[in-house]
């Protein structure tokens, strides 16, 4: 009974750890957002009681993973979820999983070595290292006689100085010559600020805000 209540605080420990680590050290500093924070940690730390109370690890797994798919399916309906955050809600979910899994068979060392392997998978793509990343966003533009091909330069430099974006390039769409204005597409590569985060922060500006005129 001692232990088996060691082997499983030690599991707990171990993966609360975890998930912190992803959490708080990964996640938080290029992201911020409080609400997601809350529903990482607390997923994790019940998804791992759920698991490891439950016994079977067949059924373990096909519960971790059954939980997940409902919720992808779900998507919060009344706030979806971004595509970054469902990839952080499957690590979270999938490392109890797992945890529960590896605790029950009493595989330490595998248990570490996955963890870390995890992290170190995390930590690399959200640094973005190796990798140059190209956004974009849609906006109205109100300057029709730069949009033609020989005003390339300077369409990129109005378009630089009235967003403060690093555009490098520009794709027009549908123009409206009665109202003056046209709908193009904006590239950016992302650049990290002072802080080490990507800049602009995209969660924190919306599709819906990129629509809007440029004055």
């Amino acid at each position: 009974m001692t232990t088996s209540l060691i082997t499983f605080a030690t599991g707990f420990g171990i993966n609360f750890a975890i998930a912190l680590i992803v959490v708080r050290f990964i996640y938080y500093p290029a992201r911020r957002d409080k609400s997601y924070v809350f529903t990482f940690i607390a997923f994790n730390t019940i998804i791992f009681f759920v698991l490891s109370l439950l016994g079977s690890t067949e059924l373990s797994v096909g519960v971790g993973f059954g939980l997940f798919a409902i919720f992808s399916v779900l998507r919060y309906r009344t706030d979806p979820m971004p595509i970054r955050e469902m990839t952080y809600m499957f690590a979270i979910i999938a490392l109890p999983t797992m945890n529960a899994m590896l605790l029950s068979g009493e595989y330490f060392i595998q248990l570490l070595l996955a963890n870390g392997i995890v992290l170190a998978v995390l930590f690399v793509l959200e640094q973005g290292w190796g990798f140059q990343y190209e956004s974009q966003r849609k906006i109205i533009y109100d300057r029709l006689k730069l949009l033609q091909p020989k005003n390339e330069e300077l369409l990129l430099l109005d378009i630089q100085e009235r967003t403060g974006l690093p555009v490098t390039r520009i794709e027009v769409g549908k123009m409206d010559l009665v109202k003056k204005r046209a709908n193009i597409t904006v590239f950016y590569h992302e650049e990290k600020n002072s802080n080490g985060r990507y800049w602009p922060i995209m969660s924190t500006w919306h599709e819906t805000e990129s629509k809007t005129s440029v004055e």
